[in-house]
This record gives C-alpha cells, sequence and structure tokens, in this order.
C-alpha cells in the first residue's frame, strides 16, 4: 500500500514537471533560437563584415522656432528634454522620433544622439543660423539582432522581454533537471552526463581564458 502511494506520489510530480517543463519550452523556443543564432554570430562578430549605410540630411528650422530655441538655449542645462517643438518638426521634416530623448545644449548648437538597436543616428541644430542635419548609420540586420542579444539600446519593453525570457529559461531548465532526477536510476548515463556540461566550461575558463 505504502509503495502504491510513493508511485501516485512520483506520478504526480512527474506529470507537473513534465507540463511545466514543455509550457516553459513552448513559451522560449523562439527565443533560444534567437538568442542561440546571435550567439554564434557575436562570437563571430570579426569574421562576419558588416558594410554602414549612412544616410545624411539637411534642412533649415523656421525662424520662429530657431528663435525659441535659442532664447531656451540661454537658460537650459547641458542636458535636458528635446523641446516638443523641435520634436514636431523632427517628425514631420524626417519622420524621426525624439520624444523622450535628451538633448545635449551648447550656445551655439543643440545635439540628440538617437542610438538605436543595429545603427545609430543623430540630429544637431545650430542656434546661430538654424542649420539642421540629421544623420543615420544603418550595420544591416545581423547587427540589429545581435543587439536584440545584448539588449542595446532597446528600450524597456524589449528590457522585460529579456527578464522574463530568462524566468522561462531558468523554469526550463530547473525542471529539466528534476525531470532527469527521477528518470536517473534507469539511465546510467544522465549524470555524467551533466557533469561533463559542467567539467567542460570550467576547464575551458580555467585553461584558456586569461
Amino acid at each position: 500500500m505504502e509503495g502504491t502511494q510513493d508511485n501516485r506520489h512520483r506520478a504526480y510530480w512527474l506529470k507537473t514537471l513534465h507540463e511545466w517543463h514543455w509550457v516553459s519550452a513552448a513559451a522560449c523556443l523562439l527565443g533560444m533560437l534567437l538568442f542561440a543564432v546571435t550567439g554564434f554570430t557575436l562570437n563571430h562578430a570579426g569574421q562576419i563584415e558588416a558594410k554602414p549605410q549612412v544616410t545624411s540630411q539637411r534642412a533649415t528650422l523656421p525662424e520662429a522656432l530657431r528663435g525659441a530655441l535659442a532664447r531656451q538655449a540661454r537658460a537650459a542645462p547641458a542636458h535636458a528634454a528635446v523641446p516638443a517643438a523641435l520634436q514636431a518638426w523632427a517628425r514631420s521634416e524626417w519622420g524621426i522620433d525624439t520624444a523622450g530623448r535628451e538633448a545635449e545644449w551648447s550656445p551655439g548648437e543643440l545635439y540628440v544622439s538617437l542610438p538605436r538597436p543595429g545603427g545609430d543616428a543623430w540630429l544637431r541644430v545650430g542656434l546661430e543660423d538654424g542649420a539642421a542635419e540629421y544623420e543615420r548609420t544603418d550595420r544591416g540586420w545581423i547587427s540589429y539582432l545581435n543587439d536584440l542579444h545584448k539588449g542595446r539600446n532597446t528600450g524597456a519593453a524589449w528590457g522585460w522581454f529579456i527578464d522574463i525570457f530568462a524566468a522561462a529559461c531558468l523554469v526550463f531548465t530547473v525542471t529539466g533537471l528534476f525531470i532527469l532526477l527521477m528518470h536517473a536510476g534507469r539511465r546510467p548515463f544522465t549524470w555524467p552526463l551533466v557533469g561533463l556540461g559542467l567539467v567542460v566550461p570550467v576547464l575551458l575558463a580555467l585553461l584558456f581564458i586569461h
């Protein structure tokens, strides 16, 4: 009777672990594929050629907007939010979004850095003559995916995704470990393989990473 109860207890936990394992695996599938591929591309970044494409555009601010920015520059701190009027003008002129960005103010110039995944961009405005210049650099889709892997200039939403994805991977890994534990009695190579997965990276780190 006690053996039957133990078997039921084991079957319950094994079923529960399998459910959590496959659900977390399904949730992590595409993310793990992305991070595996970009892990390879990042490791071989020197061998993968990237040809950046640079686009430059120039325009002149309306006199009213230039005057307003020049007056604001006299009292503005060195770093402050991009003025709403300049945001609207940049959006209508070049289709760029500067909302939430920080501008670097100087007596004769306003500069906005616009980094993004897979590239870079910046906006410069001359406060004396109203000359505006926008430059965008695109390093290609491999660089874009690599930056997603690193969370570089990806914003809060992608940061939350990485955190949730990491938690799901932990669930996938821990439930997999317990499933191995429950099946290890019938599979003698389980722990040698687990140990190998631990020993190999440790030895590589100790012997070849300086």
